[in-house]
C-alpha cells in the first residue's frame, strides 16, 4: 500500500472514535479497533457489536488483561458504508493498530479486509455474512458469524417445505449482503422445483414501494422473501398492509431488529425472520446474561455474542501463543479452538467457522420473538 493511500482518510473519514477500557493510550495496553456503524441507518447493529465487544474487554480486564496487559477497545464508525470502511482501515493502519473486530455490513468488511490482510492486521468480523468475504484466500480474516450460504438455505428450504407458495417474489436492496442471500435463497427453492414469479431489487434508502406493491398483487405473489436490512423492508411491510397487500414476508438476520417494528408497526407482526441461536438462553452464559442486564443492555441481539466472542478468541490467542504478533496469531487461531458465549469453536482453513446455526423465529408487533417449530 502506497503513501498516499494510507493517508486519505483525514479529511474523507469524519469518523467517531471512542477509546474504552484500560487506560487510554497507556504502553501497557493491547489495542482493539472495533470497527462498525456507530451512526447511520444501522447503527442500531453497531450498538450489538460495540456492547459485545466492550463487554468482553471490560471482563477480561477486571480478571487482569492479557499477559499482564489491559485491553483497549478503540471504537471506530465506518456508517456501514465501503467507502467509509476503507478510510477507516487506512486509518487503523496508520494507528498501528494490530486487531479489529469488524466490520459489520458486508460491503463495508470486503474492501476493508484487503487492506488488513495486506498489512497484517487481524480481522474478525462477528456480523458480516457475504460468503466472498473468506473466499479470497486471506490468512487474517476469520468470522464469528455464519454465512449467506448456510443462512440462504436455511430460508430456502423453510420456504419449500414449509410454506410451500404458489407464486413467490424475492426482493433485494442490490447490496453485496442482501443480493447475496436473496440469491441463495433463489438457488434453494428452484432446487426444491419453486420458480419464484418475481426476483427484483430495489434502490438503498428507496421510501416508496406503490409500484412494487401493485406488480406483486397483479402477480398473486403469495410469500415474499426480502435481502437487506430493516430501513426498507420496514416502510415496505407498513405500505404493504395499508394497500391491502396482506402477504407474508421474510427476511434474514439483518430485518432483525426492534426498529423494524417501530417503522412497520402492526404489520410486523408474523413476519419470519433467520437469525442465529439466542445465544443468551444457553445456561452457561446464565452470567454474562446478567452483567449485559444490570447495565440496561440487551443480550439478545444477533451480534451481542459473537462480538463478545471475538474479542475473547483475540485475548485467548494472545495469551495462548504468547505473543502479539498477528500474522502469528492468526495461524494459532487457524490451529486451536476457543471457548466463548457462542460454544467452542474452531475455524476452516478460510476463517470461516467450522460450524454455525441459523433459527427461523416469527417476529412480533412488540419487537418480541418466538422460534418457528
Amino acid at each position: 500500500m502506497n503513501t498516499f493511500s494510507r493517508n486519505v482518510l483525514s479529511a474523507a473519514v469524519g469518523a467517531v472514535v471512542l477509546v474504552l477500557g484500560g487506560v487510554a493510550h497507556a504502553a501497557d495496553t493491547v489495542k482493539i479497533a472495533v470497527a462498525g456503524p456507530i451512526t447511520g441507518p444501522v447503527a442500531q447493529y453497531g450498538d450489538m457489536q460495540m456492547s459485545g465487544a466492550k463487554m468482553a474487554v471490560e471482563q477480561i480486564n477486571a480478571k487482569g488483561g492479557v499477559n499482564g496487559k489491559m485491553l483497549e477497545a478503540v471504537l471506530i464508525d465506518d456508517v456501514c458504508e465501503p467507502k467509509q470502511a476503507v478510510a477507516v482501515a487506512n486509518q487503523i493502519v496508520n494507528d498501528k493498530i494490530k486487531y479489529v473486530v469488524g466490520h459489520l455490513c458486508s460491503g463495508s468488511t470486503q474492501p476493508a479486509s484487503k487492506l488488513y490482510e495486506e498489512e497484517g492486521i487481524l480481522m474478525i468480523t462477528p456480523a458480516a455474512t457475504n460468503p466472498a468475504i473468506t473466499q479470497q484466500g486471506y490468512r487474517m480474516v476469520f468470522r464469528t458469524i455464519g454465512t449467506d450460504d448456510q443462512q440462504g438455505p436455511t430460508a430456502g428450504r423453510y420456504i419449500a417445505t414449509q410454506i410451500k407458495p404458489k407464486k413467490l417474489a424475492i426482493l433485494h436492496d442490490k447490496q453485496q449482503y442482501g443480493e447475496g442471500i436473496a440469491k441463495e435463497v433463489d438457488k434453494t427453492v428452484k432446487a426444491a422445483g419453486i420458480q419464484p414469479v418475481l426476483f427484483e431489487g430495489i434502490s438503498k434508502g428507496q421510501t416508496d414501494f406503490s409500484a412494487l406493491i401493485t406488480k406483486m398483487k397483479k402477480d398473486e405473489v403469495d410469500f415474499v422473501y426480502y435481502g437487506g436490512y430493516h430501513p426498507e423492508l420496514g416502510l415496505l411491510l407498513r405500505q404493504s398492509r395499508e394497500q391491502g397487500f396482506d402477504t407474508k414476508y421474510m427476511g434474514p438476520e439483518g430485518v432483525g431488529n426492534k426498529d423494524i417494528s417501530a417503522i412497520a408497526g402492526p404489520a410486523s407482526e408474523g413476519l419470519l425472520v433467520t437469525l442465529p441461536a439466542d445465544f443468551s438462553t444457553d445456561p452457561a452464559n446464565a452470567n454474562l446474561v446478567k452483567a449485559f442486564k444490570d447495565k440496561g443492555q440487551d443480550p439478545t441481539g444477533p451480534f451481542v455474542m459473537p462480538s463478545y466472542s471475538a474479542v475473547r478468541i483475540i485475548a485467548d490467542a494472545i495469551q495462548g501463543a504468547k505473543t502479539e504478533d498477528p500474522v502469528k496469531l492468526a495461524e494459532y487461531i487457524h490451529k486451536n479452538s476457543f471457548q466463548t458465549p457462542i460454544g467452542n469453536v474452531a475455524f476452516k482453513d478460510n476463517g470461516d467457522l467450522k460450524e454455525f446455526e441459523f433459527v427461523i423465529f416469527e417476529w412480533h408487533a412488540d419487537a418480541t420473538k418466538t422460534p418457528v417449530k
